[in-house]
Parts: C-alpha cells; sequence; structure tokens
C-alpha cells in the first residue's frame, strides 16, 4: 500500500488493503462512548482490533488513546473492555499509561475533577523498539546512587534494591526516565485553530512516535481526524499511513501535513 498519504474512507475498508504485519506503530485516539459526533460517523471496534493485529508487525505497537464517559451515574468502563478484548485477540497489554491533562470539564457535585485518558500500549509479541525520554528532572542529581528502601523477595525478605545493585558505584544523571503518566496540555496554539471536536495533542504523538518507532519506520493512523500523529510522523521521518471517513476532516489533513488525499468513498 502507498505510504505518505491519507485515505478517506472506511477504516476497516482501508486497512483490508494494508499487508500482513507491515505496520510497525499505531497512533490513534478513537471515538468512544458518543462523547463526540465525529460528523455523524460511528465505528466497528471489535472489527478494528482484528484488523490491528492483522497488520502490527512482530514486535509492533498500537498506542490507543481512551476514556469513559459517565451515565446515569456510573462511568462505562469501555476503555478497559477495549483492552481485555485486545488482549483477547492475541495483543500483550504492554503498558497502562495516563495522559494528564491540565484542564477538565466540571464534573457533578459526587466526585473529584477528571483529568486523564488512559494510553494503552500493545505490542505484537515481545516489544522490537523503545527509545527511552529521559526529561524528568532528579532531585538528588550528582549524587551517589544510595542503597534507600529496598525490593522483596517473594517470601517478603527486604533486598538492596536493583538501582543500587546495578549502579551502586554511580552518580546519579540530571534527568531520568518521565515515568508512564505524562503531563501534556491538550492543544498547541496551532491546533486551538483546526476545527475538529477532539484535537489530539502534537506533543503526545510525537513522544509516542519517538518511544516506539525508529526513522524510516511506518505509522498509522486508522481515524485520523485533523492530521496529528501524521503530521509528527512526517516531521520525525516515518513513513505513514492515515485514514479517515470525513471529507471535511480530510480537507484539514491535507492542509495541515500537505500530503495526498486518495478518495475511496
Amino acid at each position: 500500500m502507498k505510504t505518505n498519504v491519507c485515505y478517506q474512507g472506511d477504516c476497516l475498508e482501508v486497512m483490508k488493503g494494508i499487508e500482513d504485519k507491515s505496520i510497525d506503530l499505531t497512533v490513534t485516539s478513537p471515538p468512544y462512548d458518543n462523547l463526540r459526533t465525529y460528523n455523524g460517523y460511528t465505528f466497528n471496534f471489535e472489527e478494528i482490533a482484528k484488523e490491528l493485529y492483522r497488520i502490527t508487525k512482530d514486535g509492533g505497537v498500537v498506542v490507543w488513546v481512551v476514556g469513559d464517559a459517565t451515565i446515569k451515574g456510573s462511568e462505562t468502563g469501555t476503555s478497559f473492555k477495549q483492552a481485555l478484548y485486545f488482549k483477547e485477540i492475541g495483543f500483550n497489554l504492554h503498558d497502562t499509561m495516563i495522559w494528564h491533562k491540565p484542564s477538565c470539564n466540571f464534573p457533578d457535585k459526587t466526585r473529584y475533577y477528571q483529568y486523564f485518558e488512559y494510553m494503552f500500549i500493545f505490542t505484537r509479541g515481545k516489544i522490537k523498539t523503545y527509545n527511552e525520554i529521559n526529561d524528568k528532572k532528579n532531585k538528588y542529581f550528582g549524587c551517589k546512587v544510595a542503597r534507600i528502601g529496598g525490593d522483596r523477595n517473594k517470601d517478603g525478605k527486604l533486598v538492596p534494591n536493583s538501582a543500587y545493585k546495578n549502579n551502586k558505584d554511580k552518580t546519579i544523571k540530571e534527568y531520568g526516565n518521565r515515568g508512564n503518566v505524562w503531563y501534556i496540555p491538550t492543544a498547541s496554539t496551532e491546533q486551538e485553530r483546526v476545527k475538529h471536536p477532539a484535537k489530539f495533542p502534537e506533543k503526545l504523538a510525537e513522544d509516542h512516535i519517538i518511544s516506539w518507532s525508529n526513522e524510516g519506520d511506518t505509522i498509522l493512523d486508522p481515524m485520523a481526524g485533523s492530521g496529528t500523529t501524521l503530521k509528527m510522523a512526517k516531521l520525525n521521518n516515518r513513513n505513514f499511513i492515515g485514514c479517515e471517513i470525513s471529507s471535511e476532516y480530510c480537507d484539514i489533513i491535507k492542509e495541515r501535513v500537505g500530503c495526498e488525499i486518495i478518495k475511496l468513498l
């Protein structure tokens, strides 16, 4: 299938044209719980998940950013149901990450503010690419690694922690692993001008692309929306394939990404 383009059409039909085990990384945020209208379009989750498994390379990754609606006082649990289904069809749940947003909608008076969405990291077999982002400033930068705390064996016995055992003669670096809770604003100034109901933060897409792929890899977004994943793949020297059913959003993608739109409708 041609890369560095966006196909206008149903993502299921588009993915059927993608070769088995040919996609290195998928980064997407699907519509969930009817929280947005997306121009009236819906999606077939289970069939999309199966196609993603088929086309993902061994060791490849699917980043699935999703949240839950609250209906009649109860969260739907859609995110967990989807994660379990991905596992049922063969994916490994490599990590459950959190996207912490700086703003939120006002909740009712019986619950705390909702500041996050889940970022499930699924892999087909053992993960092949992990480029760690180290941007968390360490409080004890320059100090020697200390024997603080420890790990416990199965019998409950406390033993020196692995960080100490492996690094006891080293000093602490200025920056360390940021962890799996990412604090990222919902949109940049440029994105605020994009007419889309659920804009994907460029930084969020870019950091996942950097983390789980290498230059020259092929990145997929089967529900491309305003094209953020495609844009950041292009800027980071990755190939990309986008799918978007809405002609209005395809116009946005063409302007933002500068890629060809291939109409299948």
